[in-house]
């Protein structure tokens, strides 16, 4: 009598040790609704073996950033929850292609331009073009006016000022 999964079935701690990832974060996949079980008479899940790619499709989709909703929606588009194909993958990515490219043109004028924001720490130096560009925040007074008036506070006062509402 064959008491284990079958060849094509995976317990969740097999599916855990093949894909690297933790149990607890395969149950939050599956009722965030992006990997499917079932379960045996004994109540144990049981995943079918093609969820690896599910998972590995997954988990590279959220280290590039990918948002889990938009992973969710990407893979509800498949037919029958079937498991990505390469074409599915391209379509994929092809739709995710914008997104991290802002993404990384971002981050590499963070990367190009931040070193001069933290030579002093305020960030309102009059040269910083990541947090304040042409030293807005310099006509509210010294230092890190960000953090001493509240970022809501300031784009309301900063969006006055560029319409020409603000009051003298």
């Amino acid at each position: 009598m064959n008491k284990g999964p079958s060849e094509l079935e995976l317990t969740v701690g097999q599916l855990a040790q093949r894909s690297g990832t933790t149990v607890s974060a395969l149950h939050f996949y599956e009722r965030q609704n992006l990997i499917t079980s079932w379960r045996t008479s004994g109540n144990q899940r049981r995943y079918h073996r093609d969820t690896l790619r599910r998972v590995a499709l997954i988990r590279i989709a959220q280290r590039v950033g990918i948002s889990l909703a938009d992973i969710r929606e990407a893979l509800a588009a498949l037919p029958d929850n079937r498991v990505p194909n390469r074409r599915d993958w391209q379509r994929m990515s092809q739709r995710w292609r914008d997104d991290l490219n802002e993404r990384i043109r971002l981050l590499e004028q963070l990367r190009d331009d931040f070193t001069d924001c933290v030579g002093c720490g305020c960030m309102s130096i009059d040269r910083c073009a990541l947090a304040n560009p042409f030293d807005e925040l310099g006509a509210h007074g010294a230092g890190p006016r960000r953090l001493l008036e509240g970022k809501s506070s300031l784009r309301t006062v900063e969006g006055a000022e560029r319409s020409g509402q603000a009051s003298s």
